[in-house]
């Protein structure tokens, strides 16, 4: 998901709620957050500056990215311990962490469940060019044509 929020960023898909109108300019998600320094209703870290400001900018992407690495992480550690328990109980040595990030079971099962996650996040790209939902955030309005960029 954080690669996507990053490629929302630098992508446009013409006709889809989840992008940017590439025909426009000044889209309110590019403006400088500097320039609203002395909002009082901005975020402390937009009013802050400097290094706040910088990370605050990237955050949801930083975020994504953690919880990424986070949740890989405990999958290899969790995965490591079911394959030393399956070793063990057909009598065969076990495996350090490091050995085994380099073991095809753990990528077939990472590569599985990529696959699904790619998979639906692709078909909610596609299906949001065609089809509505009324009231959703993440559809077009029901009577916007298909073209139309954007969720407003």
């Amino acid at each position: 998901m954080g690669f996507y929020v990053v490629l929302t960023a630098i992508l446009f898909q013409r006709g889809s709620s989840e992008s940017k109108d590439p025909d426009a300019n000044g889209d309110p998600v590019d403006e400088d957050p500097a320039n609203k320094s002395r909002d009082k209703s901005a975020p402390w870290p937009v009013r802050s500056g400097g290094l706040w400001r910088a990370v605050y900018s990237y955050s949801l992407g930083i975020a994504l990215a953690a919880l990424f690495v986070i949740s890989f992480v405990l999958h290899w550690l969790g995965s490591t311990a079911a394959a030393n328990d399956e070793a063990l109980l057909h009598g065969q040595p076990t495996q350090s962490p490091l050995a085994y990030l380099f073991d095809a079971q753990l990528w077939f099962e990472s590569l599985q469940n990529w696959q699904s996650e790619f998979l639906s996040t692709a078909v909610l790209i596609v299906l949001s060019i065609f089809l509505r939902f009324r009231g959703s955030p993440e559809s077009k309005p029901v009577a916007a044509p298909h073209a139309k960029t954007g969720s407003s």
